[in-house]
Parts: structure tokens; C-alpha cells; sequence
């Protein structure tokens, strides 16, 4: 481009006035003058010191036919998502190979917990209450958040959907309703409502309904090559019942913004099960129940001072249902209880250097019908110190984050205590991350990062009945991140041709230290314990690409590409090296490459996206041997939508064909994934 977007942005504002004069001196000739709506684009402004992934906007409503969170998250380079299955199948995100416990998720700024087993299950949470979707390796860029933010390897912020009434209006109401296969019923409506020129009210509420029937392929080969079995069956015990409300305040002040929010979650679903010895049938049930309060109050004290106030309060209930009798009948119930403050104050020292320190204290307990359990309650203290500063293109980051956690339990012989216990840890973990623009003229950033966290272990771990080990340590996690970043954009967006440009390149390492993994004790494989001795040495590469285009005023065109290669080995045990061991192997389900494709075309009121996701082949233990391999599988989706307006209404209806050449796949060993689906779904906004 020969002319910088600043040039050309003051070039159309020139020409602005000179035709608004113009207007005016030939006012005896013309009432008035009507000009083309001009849009200008400039660059970005150069504020995170490593910007994030990020889903908003068009993107999102691409995503928008499959309804989840989880889904839109898979096509985020790096990151690896188990899915057990179906429209209700548990779904948990993997960043890096750091482990599902090593990811903070965050909803409007606080984390959502699980002290429990520490898995956040996204299927929980919809698309269409959500606004956008951030993806950070390492942690957030900005200074001004509470200490848990700090803590994290990666984080994924979800951001709910925001009031924006234009024209005047005071309401905005809208209800989508999606059906397809599997019996799926899935409608949902939001309101927002302006109460006051500072304070606005949003509501949602979803109802998911699908007996998940569908029919699978299911065919296995022994190690030698040759066919064990062929066969076609129905998965069975998919089914969902899901409600999600959720409820919030916005409001502004001079000098701050504040929200309170409240969340209800209530599902009933079948487990379907691992498809091992010809049992194609299982029985296994779940009853989750997820409710929290939430808010926060960020406030200009004075031109140097900011401070941030967050709490929570949370409660999660949960029941799980084994009735076979000829295994082992179960029925445990679980209840988790959660209280979460945090401040935080940021001070600008001087133009461009800025000092922050917050605290955070957390509260959990567990409680269970399991005998003889533990009834631990944890106490978390962390405190943050951070700084950052800008000088000319170089911007640097460093934190220092100190952990207190002190845990309770006791030991039971039924309901009686038979001693109590308490166990203490303090760890230091420092971060510093740069970046350095080293030109104006092209929005080109180079970035860096190191990082030093750590996962507390779980109550499971540390107190299931005969599993736990009260006497585990943290999983220690090591980071190191160079990277590069290019983005351009037109000046105007009325200019046909290529309108956007964006790449970005990372190299990475990471170590994982005392790993916590079940190993079983003794000469029994019936009985398993929770040990510190897993390593494992991840190195990769993170690559985006993407390209807008403008062949015709009316006609649109964009895509998204991501790759990832990965290798992630299991440095546990030097010793075991003999067929079938598992050091240097490649750990369970993380592929070497990975990648996926998302394009959008529009034109006048309608829209065609395709969306695409490959994984490479990997294995499913750490004993990379033919007996554990599992075959790449990908995806084709496809979604046609057209909008329209009448009676004074936007009305969008999308047909959406997912795994559209019919894959049969798993992502994790004998849980089939569905086939050919459809979805569609018809959106009114008033």
C-alpha cells in the first residue's frame, strides 16, 4: 500500500469538508447534499502485549449451527478438544498438551472452578449468549485482573453477550429455535432492556432436548493388518435434557462500569460408554446442577488510579448413576461449594509504565455419599505484583504471582472422624513476557514469553476413597514462546479487492513436571493410586493465516487457516524402554499435526460457510506401539444462511450439514462420533 491509513484517513476527511463547503455555496441550487456513508479503517491499536486468538462477531455466528462453546474452541491453533460423543457428550479443551487442568476458563472475567476433578465441560454453554471467545497462551496481557489470572498455563475468556440498542430502541428481543438430528429441540430467547440511561438488563434462557441416537461403523483390525470386525450399530444412552438461565445487570458511572449476573444450569443425561466387549448398551446416568452469583466493579479513582473488585459465589451438585449390578452398582452424589473475592489496583507510575498488585481468596469444599470420604475444605490465597511498560515499539510485561493453598480433611470410619488433618503449600511463579513493533508503517510484532505455573491437584486426587493420595504435589509447568504477528487492513471498507491480512507464527517448549497420573499399586490392576512421576517435554509450532477479500461491492469473501505440529513425549521413566514402553513416546491423543479451515462468503442476504478440521494420526497411551495407533479423521461442515427483514423484524435461517462426506471417527478410543448430521436453525431479532 503506497500510502499509510492515517494519510488516507485525513485524505478522506479533507474531501469531507471540501464537499460539505461546497454543499453549502450551492445551497441556491441544491437543498441539500447527500453523501456515501465512508467507513475508515486504520490499524489496530498496538495494546495487548501479545494479543490473543480470538472468535467475534461473523465468525461466531459461522459457528453459530453447532451451538457450543466447545465446538467454536476447536478451531483455536494449538488446542486439542476431547469429546466423548454425541449432542450430551462431556467435552474438555487441552492447550498445548499442558493438560485440561492446566487451562483457566473464564466467564465475564471470573473462573469457573471445579475444585473436584478440575475439567470445565463447555458443552454447557451456548453460542447464542455468547459474544466472544479469547484463547491466551501463557496469560492475559492486561495487568489489571485478579491474581487467578495470573496462575493459569492458558486461559479461554468467554464473553457474554452485552445490551446494544440502537435508534432509540429499549428493548431487544430475541429467540432462536434449532432442531435436526438426533430429535434435537433446542430453543432459546434473550431479552435486554434499557431500565435507565446508565443500567441495562440482559436474560436467557435455553431448553436442549435429543434422545443422541445415531448409527456408527464401527471396525477394528488386529496388530498384524488383518480385519477383527466390521459391523454397523446404534449408539445408544446419548440422551439430553439441558436448562441453562442465565440473568444479568450492566451498568456505567463516571470513572467505572459494574456488573452482577446470576447462572442455572440443570441437565440429565446418559452416558453412553466406552463401545469394549461387545457391549454395545450402557446404562450409566448424570445429573448435573450449576449455579453461581457473580460480580464486578472497575472504577477511575483518578487519572493514575484504577482499581478492580470482583466475587463469586458458586454451588455444584452432581449425581452419577452406575445400575449394573453385574459390575459394580453405584450411585454417588457429590456437592461442591465455592466463595471467590478479589481486588485489584492498577497505578500508571508515569506515561507509559504502570504498576498493579491484587489478591484473590478462594473457598472450597467437597462433600460426598462415597464411605469413609475425606470432606476437604480449601483455603486459597494469591497475590500478584506486576508491571508493565511501553517504550516506543518495545512492550514488556513481567508478574510475580505467590500461592497460598491450605487444605482440611480427615480420615472416616463412616460417619465417624477418626482424625484430622491439614496440608499447606506456598509456591513463587514469575512470568515476563515482550513484544516489539519494530516499524509504524506495518502493524509487524515480534513477542516472547516465559512462564513459570503450577495445578494444585484435585480433591479426587488427593482424597477419592482408596485412589486419592493425600500426599501428591503440584504438576509444575515450564514455558517458553517466541512468535510473530502481521495484520493489514484497507484504509476504507467501500474499496474492492483484498481488504484484510493477517499472519501469525509461534515456536514454543514446554516441561511438565510431577505429573499426576493413576498407576496401579501392588500386584492387583483392579486397584490404582495417584502418583508424581509423570515428565513430559512438549515442543511446537502455531500457525494462522488469514485473507478477506472484495471482488464486488456486494460480494464478500474471508478465510481462516490454522495448523499445529506437536511433539509432546513422555520423559517419565528412562528404564522403560522395552517394547511397549512408554519414555519418549508420544502421549495419549495429541496428534503431531492438526489444523482446520474456516470460510465465509457472503453476498447481499446471503451467507455460505465451510468449515474444516483435521487430526493426524497420534496414539491412544504413551506406548506409541500399532496395537495403540489411531487413524487421522476430519470433517467437512457446511451452512447456507439467508436474512431478511419484514415485519419489522431481522429473520436469519441457517441449514447447516455437518461431517458432510459421512466420516466415522473417534477422538477418543471406542466412543464413536456421529456421522453425516444436519442442523437448522431459525434466528428473529426485534
Amino acid at each position: 500500500m503506497s500510502h499509510s491509513p492515517l494519510r488516507v484517513s485525513c485524505l478522506v476527511l479533507l474531501a469531507s469538508c471540501f464537499a460539505l463547503c461546497f454543499a453549502q455555496e450551492a445551497g441556491s441550487a441544491l437543498d441539500s447534499v447527500y453523501l456515501d456513508e465512508v467507513v475508515v479503517r486504520a490499524f489496530k491499536p498496538y495494546a495487548e502485549v501479545i494479543p490473543s486468538q480470538r472468535l467475534e462477531g461473523k465468525q461466531l455466528e459461522t459457528l453459530g449451527g453447532t451451538g457450543s462453546v466447545a465446538d467454536a474452541i476447536r478451531y483455536f491453533s494449538g488446542v486439542q478438544l476431547k469429546d466423548y460423543g454425541g449432542v450430551g457428550g462431556i467435552k474438555t479443551v487441552d492447550m498445548r498438551s499442558m493438560g485440561s487442568n492446566h487451562m483457566g476458563v473464564f466467564y465475564d472475567g471470573l473462573e469457573l472452578g471445579n475444585a473436584q476433578n478440575g475439567q470445565i465441560d463447555l458443552s454447557r454453554f451456548s453460542l447464542d449468549n455468547i459474544e466472544a471467545i479469547d484463547l491466551y497462551n501463557g496469560q492475559k496481557s492486561d495487568i489489571l485482573q485478579p491474581a487467578r489470572d495470573f496462575g493459569t498455563s492458558g486461559s479461554i475468556y468467554l464473553q457474554s453477550r452485552l445490551p446494544h440498542f440502537k435508534g432509540g430502541k429499549r428493548t431487544n428481543v430475541n429467540v432462536t429455535l434449532r432442531t435436526g438430528s438426533f430429535g434435537l429441540f433446542n430453543p432459546s430467547v434473550r431479552l435486554e432492556q434499557r431500565l435507565s440511561h446508565a443500567v441495562s438488563l440482559s436474560a436467557s434462557a435455553e431448553w436442549m432436548s435429543a434422545h443422541g441416537k445415531y448409527h456408527f461403523r464401527y471396525r477394528k483390525r488386529f496388530s498384524d493388518g488383518t480385519l477383527a470386525w466390521d459391523t454397523t450399530a446404534v449408539r445408544h444412552n446419548g440422551d439430553v435434557q439441558a436448562l441453562r438461565v442465565e440473568a444479568a445487570l450492566h451498568g456505567t458511572e463516571r470513572g467505572g462500569r459494574w456488573t452482577a449476573q446470576g447462572y442455572y444450569y440443570d441437565s440429565e443425561r446418559g452416558i453412553p460408554g466406552a463401545i469394549v466387549n461387545n457391549v454395545w448398551r450402557n446404562a450409566q446416568r448424570q445429573w448435573d446442577r450449576n449455579a453461581f452469583l457473580q460480580g464486578n466493579w472497575q472504577h477511575r479513582c483518578s487519572e493514575r488510579l484504577t482499581t478492580l473488585v470482583s466475587a463469586k459465589v458458586a454451588r455444584d451438585w452432581m449425581r452419577y448413576l452406575n445400575p449394573d449390578t453385574t459390575l459394580l452398582y453405584v450411585d454417588n452424589r457429590f456437592t461442591q461449594w465455592e466463595a471467590y473475592a478479589s481486588g485489584a489496583t492498577k497505578y500508571t507510575l508515569r506515561d507509559g509504565w504502570d504498576a498493579s498488585a491484587a489478591i484473590d481468596y478462594r473457598w472450597n469444599t467437597l462433600d460426598a455419599t462415597l464411605a469413609n470420604f475425606a470432606r476437604p475444605t480449601r483455603h486459597t490465597v494469591l497475590t500478584a505484583l506486576a508491571t508493565a511498560a511501553t517504550w516506543r515499539g518495545l512492550k514488556a510485561q513481567a508478574s510475580l504471582l505467590w500461592t497460598h493453598v491450605a487444605d482440611r480433611y480427615s480420615n472416616r470410619r463412616g460417619d465417624e472422624l477418626v482424625a484430622a488433618h491439614v496440608k499447606r503449600l506456598d509456591r513463587f511463579t514469575p512470568a515476563v513476557i515482550i513484544s516489539y513493533r519494530p516499524t509504524t508503517a506495518a502493524d509487524l510484532t515480534l513477542r516472547a514469553f516465559f512462564k513459570r505455573a503450577f495445578r494444585i491437584p484435585t480433591f479426587n486426587d488427593l482424597y477419592y476413597t482408596d485412589i486419592g493420595n493425600a500426599s501428591l504435589r503440584p504438576e509444575m509447568a515450564t514455558q517458553w514462546n517466541v512468535g510473530a504477528q502481521y495484520q493489514w487492513y484497507a484504509a476504507t471498507t467501500g474499496a474492492t479487492g483484498i481488504t484484510a491480512v493477517k499472519l501469525t507464527a509461534d515456536a514454543y517448549h514446554n516441561r511438565i513436571t510431577d505429573k499426576i497420573i493413576a498407576v496401579p499399586t501392588g500386584s492387583s490392576q483392579y486397584r490404582w493410586m495417584m502418583m508424581n512421576i509423570g515428565r513430559v517435554r512438549i515442543t511446537g509450532i502455531d500457525l494462522t493465516a488469514m485473507l478477506a477479500v472484495k471482488p464486488h461491492r456486494d460480494l464478500t469473501l474471508d478465510a481462516t487457516l490454522t495448523y499445529t505440529y506437536q511433539s509432546a513425549r513422555d520423559r517419565s521413566d528412562p528404564t522403560d524402554t522395552r517394547d511397549g514402553g512408554t519414555y519418549g513416546g508420544q502421549i495419549a491423543y495429541v496428534p503431531w499435526h492438526n489444523g482446520s479451515v474456516l470460510g465465509h462468503a457472503a453476498w447481499r442476504w446471503l451467507e455460505l460457510n465451510y468449515s474444516f478440521v483435521y487430526v493426524g494420526e497420534r496414539y491412544h497411551t504413551s506406548a506409541n506401539i500399532p496395537a495403540n495407533h489411531e487413524q487421522p479423521w476430519y470433517t467437512h461442515d457446511l451452512a447456507l444462511t439467508a436474512s431478511h427483514t419484514f415485519w419489522k423484524a431481522n429473520w436469519r435461517l441457517t441449514l447447516a450439514l455437518n461431517n458432510l462426506f459421512n466420516q466415522q471417527y473417534e477422538v477418543i478410543q471406542n466412543y464413536p462420533m456421529p456421522g453425516r448430521n444436519f442442523k437448522i436453525t431459525l434466528r428473529c431479532d426485534f
